[in-house]
């Protein structure tokens, strides 16, 4: 929770400054000296909200009770990418090649044919990629190639 004057660094300053942190937290403004261009520069730059003083109790409850749904699933997803981005790294760079493959819907035949193996060799790697990520389908690994960035 910021206001616009604080000692130091100003709200949008240090809102600026939250947003830049590897892991950002949500800002919500209470502020006695809102005005619509600052509202808007700090919506704009990713305010939960921009509440004016005097604000009753259920508004200011219901702004923090967004703040922590919305923190608690942007923690879940930087989570749910570090395991994944964990799996990923279990990978051979054979594996990383296959799998890179899979992920544009090549089949193993095609695959092999990219890697110059044989279409049992790429179903084994296959197979090693599917286990390893601990993905059920390719659409499923598609979704997880394009969260890590890494087709092809």
């Amino acid at each position: 929770m910021l206001d616009l004057h604080m000692p130091g660094f100003g709200g949008l300053e240090l809102q600026d400054a939250i947003a830049q942190a590897r892991e950002p937290l949500p800002v919500i403004f209470l502020t006695g000296q809102g005005n619509v261009r600052t509202s808007v520069r700090a919506m704009k730059s990713g305010a939960i909200d921009f509440l004016t003083k005097p604000v009753s109790a259920d508004e200011l409850i219901d702004a923090v009770q967004r703040a922590i749904a919305i923190d608690e699933a942007m923690r879940a997803e930087r989570y749910g990418l570090r395991e994944l981005r964990a799996r990923y790294e279990t990978l051979t760079p054979r594996e990383r090649e296959v799998f890179a493959l899979v992920a544009r819907g090549l089949l193993n035949k095609q695959i092999a044919g990219e890697l110059g193996t044989s279409e049992r060799t790429a179903k084994a790697h296959r197979a090693n990629v599917m286990q390893k990520m601990q993905m059920d389908s390719v659409a499923e690994l598609a979704r997880a190639a394009a969260r890590l960035e890494v087709i092809a």
